[in-house]
């Protein structure tokens, strides 16, 4: 667990009472939430944050979100629909917030993304009761090989936004409670130091208690399974040239209070 004034490892700081599995921590999350408003974090033993992999490495399930910001779903030419658009990406794509990905071809395009970590199982849930299930939200990348995901008569999202590496994630996972507006975040997204996106997470089309209760009506939701909620307007795909990330690009990606992720980019086989 990180704090801004430092840090600990959960499973040795709280005497074996929670494990080193992040997954099984949440099993637990509301007691260790309370743990952690107690718990006196140190510096021993620096963090070498450009290792860090995502902080849910391991989810059952990825949802994701299609023309969430209404400026995104304008420039794609689309009209906003009456449900949401999903799709998933397959957990083998997670990647840590300061992975270097390689690209497979000549249109990879970037997405800024919020996503929820849920923190319990949930079946019907009510969009008051939305909140109370998620463990905390962090930052995310639904990077997408536009020439995958749109090949043949029927576009193919989950494969074209799922190679490994396609879904950086972190830079570490925000419990809810340490948030005062989680449904209100300053969201950005930089390549190379130009500012390529940038909105707030309340100009959602379906906010983030809509997103749950209408994934919930459908399937159960299990601790630990992530949603990408959806980017901003300014996708490369629908610039003017288009515009796609190649071997030595710099992508940063930032949420307000969630921090930011910085991945760099390679050729195939570098």
């Amino acid at each position: 667990m990180v704090w801004p004034s430092g840090h600990l490892d959960v499973e040795s700081a709280g005497g074996g009472r929670f494990g080193s599995d992040p997954h099984s921590l949440l099993n637990e999350w509301q007691a260790a939430i309370e743990w952690m408003a107690e718990a006196r974090p140190g510096a021993e033993g620096a963090i070498e944050f450009s290792e860090l992999g995502p902080p849910l490495p391991r989810p059952r399930q990825i949802f994701a979100v299609g023309l969430n910001y209404a400026e995104h779903a304008e420039e794609a030419g689309h009209l906003r629909e009456g449900v949401p658009q999903v799709f998933t990406k397959f957990p083998s794509c997670l990647a840590g917030p300061n992975a270097c990905v390689e690209v497979p071809g000549p249109r990879l395009d970037w997405e800024v993304e919020l996503v929820v970590a849920m923190g319990a199982e949930a079946h019907s849930v009510k969009p008051e009761k939305a909140w109370s299930v998620v463990a905390g939200l962090m930052v995310g990348q639904d990077l997408s090989a536009r020439d995958v995901q749109l090949a043949g008569a029927a576009p193919q999202w989950s494969l074209g936004k799922s190679y490994p590496g396609f879904g950086p994630t972190g830079p570490v996972l925000v419990p809810l409670a340490n948030l005062d507006h989680p449904e209100d975040l300053e969201i950005e997204c930089l390549l190379n130091g130009e500012p390529v996106q940038h909105a707030r997470t309340s100009q959602m089309v379906w906010p983030v208690p809509e997103l749950i209760a209408r994934l919930s009506a459908v399937c159960t939701l299990y601790p630990g399974d992530l949603i990408f909620t959806g980017t901003p307007a300014g996708v490369g795909n629908r610039r003017l040239p288009p515009r796609y990330l190649s071997q030595g690009d710099h992508l940063v990606s930032r949420i307000e209070s969630l921090g930011e992720l910085s991945n760099t980019f390679r050729a195939a086989g570098a």
